[in-house]
């Protein structure tokens, strides 16, 4: 099978995959009426693997300075995130979705449109059509009221084969003025190339940095997810805290760092199979997987992978880590699992999770409903305890109470009638 690699462009500036590129920032904005939500001058690149009628292709290729906002594109509003969405070329365009909470923006989902129908990107494509690829694996966010800036080069994978590499970017979402804020937060890929010295007065001396207190007891989650057809075949009722272990971009040293996931700001999505179900836990810029498999001979469930990806304010590069070789929450298909007791679910040695109040199903589902529980052994041991000590308090009152009677009969005995 041959690699061919089909560059187009009109100049030469950028280098991307071996070809060059003219790397003209091309500016985009969105409105509501007269006032503007979205603002973006950015440079992108496209490298897409496609089949032809001799092999296999590459075809890179920029973003045009043609390239317009698409119609699409929203501000948002009534529960529709607000979306950036860039058209260019014969029917390609490329959508960026945002979120926020109260102290930060950032984009949740990258969405590329191409279509190998177009013979100048396409040449000789086995295939026609619009192909769509996503991913919600963004490091873009930023603090509210700022413009995020990113002037380095950015490769994001899209899919296997399919990746968009952006430079000379800045953007702002959620924007108050017409015009990019001058505050900005600058990408970790900026800060790296550019090293600020720090200054310090004689005679003063830096206040040590402390790392975060722990959170409190993590809020308990009520997640689900549906099949084809609407019906639940996944129930979760949990209160999760990640445990990570990652280099701190403010301490400059490795940090155990915990932080509890927020039931209102956490999407659940997944699927249910017949032998495997999963279970996406979505916050910001964290995905949490759990993956659950049945065994048909046992016929017992149990938690066999989890993976995790998250990219917190303090981390130096995002934290990707996972495990598919666990056997964890064992129990009776058709039952539900549950677990009062705090406990630690050792995932990797720099990742785990620490779950309160734990009960779920992963399988047969019926009525929306959980089946009847089983405990976890240290809820199990947790009950026993107690029991073995009122046993062993009612034995003791029990000998007591028997030798008490002995005795008064013994003492009855010494004395006679005569």
């Amino acid at each position: 099978m041959t690699l061919v690699k089909q560059c187009f462009s009109a100049g030469v500036w950028t280098l991307l995959m071996g070809c060059v590129f003219v790397a003209h920032a091309v500016t985009f904005e969105v409105t509501d009426g007269n006032s503007t939500c979205i603002k973006a001058e950015l440079n992108a690149n496209f490298s897409i693997s496609y089949n032809t009628t001799n092999g296999t292709s590459e075809a890179v290729f920029a973003m045009p300075s043609s390239a317009s906002v698409g119609n699409r594109s929203s501000c948002g509003g009534a529960g529709v995130p607000p979306e950036l969405v860039m058209s260019f070329g014969a029917g390609h365009m490329i959508s960026l979705m945002f979120s926020s909470n109260e102290r930060l923006y950032r984009v949740t989902n990258i969405s590329l449109q191409y279509n190998l129908s177009d013979p100048d990107n396409f040449p000789q494509s086995s295939r026609t059509g619009v192909v769509t690829v996503t991913t919600n694996s963004s490091e873009i966010l930023a603090q509210m009221n700022t413009t995020y800036r990113c002037l380095s080069s950015s490769s994001i994978s899209l899919s296997a084969g399919v990746n968009v590499t952006f430079s000379d970017l800045r953007m702002e979402a959620y924007m108050t003025t017409a015009n990019l804020s001058s505050d900005e937060s600058v990408c970790s890929a900026d800060q790296t190339s550019t090293t600020v010295v720090p200054t310090h007065t004689p005679g003063t001396t830096a206040a040590p940095t402390k790392p975060p207190a722990p959170p409190s007891t993590p809020d308990r989650g009520n997640y689900s997810v549906t099949n084809g057809n609407g019906t639940v075949c996944l129930l979760a009722l949990m209160g999760l805290q990640l445990n990570i272990t990652h280099l701190s971009k403010s301490l400059n040293k490795s940090v155990s760092e915990v932080v509890n996931l927020q039931p209102n700001s956490t999407r659940a999505s997944g699927s249910c199979g017949v032998t495997v179900a999963t279970l996406m836990l979505t916050q910001d810029l964290t995905n949490l997987t759990f993956t659950f498999t049945q065994n048909s001979t046992t016929k017992k469930f149990h938690l066999s992978a989890v993976n995790v990806s998250a990219f917190w304010s303090d981390m130096t590069d995002r934290f990707e880590e996972g495990n598919v070789s666990l056997d964890l929450l064992q129990c009776s298909v058709g039952r539900s699992y549950m677990c009062s007791t705090e406990q630690t679910l050792a995932v990797t040695p720099s990742f785990s999770i620490n779950t309160f109040s734990l009960q779920l199903q992963p399988f047969n589902v019926t009525e929306n409903r959980f089946s009847a529980a089983e405990e976890c052994r240290v809820d199990r041991e947790n009950m026993l305890i107690p029991i073995i000590v009122g046993a062993a308090l009612a034995g003791l009152v029990v000998i007591v109470l028997i030798a008490y009677l002995i005795g008064r009969k013994r003492t009855h005995a010494g004395y006679q009638t005569i």
